[in-house]
């Protein structure tokens, strides 16, 4: 069955008492002011008699107390109970049976406080009044003392005590699940935040990658065409051809990028846009007519064979940073060296120069590069390590060791 909506007239004043928990209090208090007057009078066991005045101040004592359960819980049980005492204890005997009606406002101030409180307070809390009502009721209220009354006492109680701690652990239940959702989302935007953070990063090493190696070439170049343009024209003419043909790769690797870029969420599109160390050759042959002299080591001498595609990137980064670090500070006589091994489980990379200039270490000579700090990043993000710093005989030296089971489990082989 499909349970029945709250129309628009029912929820507009329960919205309404639920922002004004005092006006709803002092309407329980009327209430239950008014079932105790109406049980008194229907009691089988006292049917003529009429309501004493001081049963009647009782009673709306008690009821009115109820006004302030919300902000004095445990008060309020405390005197309900004394008013109900001294009904128990000054009608009983030969002046007639109590009415123990009035103990009705004590099960509502123990409900409330069962419903704010831990258990063990609880349980402490409502034995006690239990015990102690009902114990006047025995002593002093209807014989004998297994009556209906009596037994309706101790019922009523422990009922109240239990509904109420059960309406808590409900309570508590529901906050519990509402804060685990609230973590929840506040995950999922901190997790957003840091991907988005990672993307950023990446692209910028990307775009450091692509374009700082060509431009480093090309200013060099520009150099030498400007400085021997009246003197030797022919080398000139080499210089620029070289500044053209270093402009155009890095206009390709650049489109290469954007593009990557403008087709994200295609599976269809390149995971990376550059290349690996099979055009390695082209990359060393691109610095050699830029006037660096470059020997390249592999072992084994066939190369390093396939690689995962996040290491056989990695390392061809790094080769490329090392180089265009060793063009644009090691001086005009440096020579580099470039040896790749892949041993069991590793590929390690080292680059060195016998330069006399020595790389910054944040960067160029301007302090505002990051090659060097792009290139611990991408080696630590494979979980390898990454080692730059002068030699003690000269020149500059750079090894990264990755290793070839990445955070992937090799799956991008």
């Amino acid at each position: 069955m499909t349970p029945l909506a709250v129309g628009p007239g029912l929820a507009r004043p329960r919205r309404w008492l639920c922002e004004h928990p005092l006006a709803l209090d002092t309407m329980l208090a009327l209430g239950v002011f008014v079932l105790i007057l109406i049980g008194s009078v229907t009691n089988p066991h006292s049917p003529n008699t009429p309501l004493g005045p001081l049963f009647v101040l009782l009673t709306g004592l008690a009821s009115a107390s109820l006004v302030l359960r919300g902000r004095l819980p445990r008060s309020v049980l405390a005197f309900t109970c004394a008013m109900t005492l001294t009904e128990i204890i000054s009608s009983g005997g030969e002046h007639g049976p109590p009415r123990l009606a009035i103990a009705f406002s004590v099960v509502v101030a123990l409900y409330t406080v069962a419903s704010r409180t831990d258990r063990p307070t609880t349980w402490r809390i409502g034995v006690l009044t239990v015990v102690v009502i009902t114990g006047a009721g025995i002593v002093f209220g209807v014989r004998p003392w297994y009556a209906q009354e009596n037994l309706g006492i101790f019922g009523w109680t422990g009922m109240a005590a239990a509904v109420g701690d059960a309406v808590r652990s409900r309570r508590a239940f529901v906050a519990a699940i509402e804060e685990r959702a609230v973590r929840a989302e506040q995950s999922r935007e901190q997790e957003a935040r840091r991907r988005v953070a990672e993307e950023r990063l990446r692209i910028a090493r990307e775009l450091h990658d692509v374009v700082a190696h060509h431009i480093a070439l090309v200013n060099v170049q520009a150099g030498v065409a400007s400085h021997v343009m009246d003197s030797r024209p022919d080398q000139a003419k080499e210089a620029l051809a070289h500044v053209r043909e270093a402009s155009r790769s890095a206009l390709d690797e650049l489109r290469a990028t954007v593009g990557l870029l403008r087709q994200h969420g295609d599976p269809a599109a390149p995971t990376e846009p550059a290349p690996g160390l099979g055009v390695l050759d082209q990359l060393v042959d691109g610095f050699v007519r830029a006037g660096l002299p470059v020997d390249v080591a592999m072992v084994p001498a066939d190369g390093p064979g396939a690689l995962p595609k996040s290491v056989d990137l990695t390392a061809y980064r790094v080769v490329q940073e090392a180089l265009t670090n060793v063009h644009k500070h090691a001086g005009a006589e440096a020579r580099a060296e470039v040896r790749i091994v892949r041993e069991r489980g590793a590929l390690e990379v080292t680059v060195v120069d016998d330069g006399p200039g020595h790389p910054a270490e944040d960067g160029d000579e301007s302090g505002g590069g990051h090659g060097l700090l792009g290139m611990r990043e991408r080696v630590a993000a494979l979980r390898g390590d990454c080692e730059a710093g002068p030699r003690p005989e000269g020149g500059f030296r750079v090894r990264a060791r990755l290793p070839l089971q990445t955070r992937t489990g090799g799956d991008d082989r």
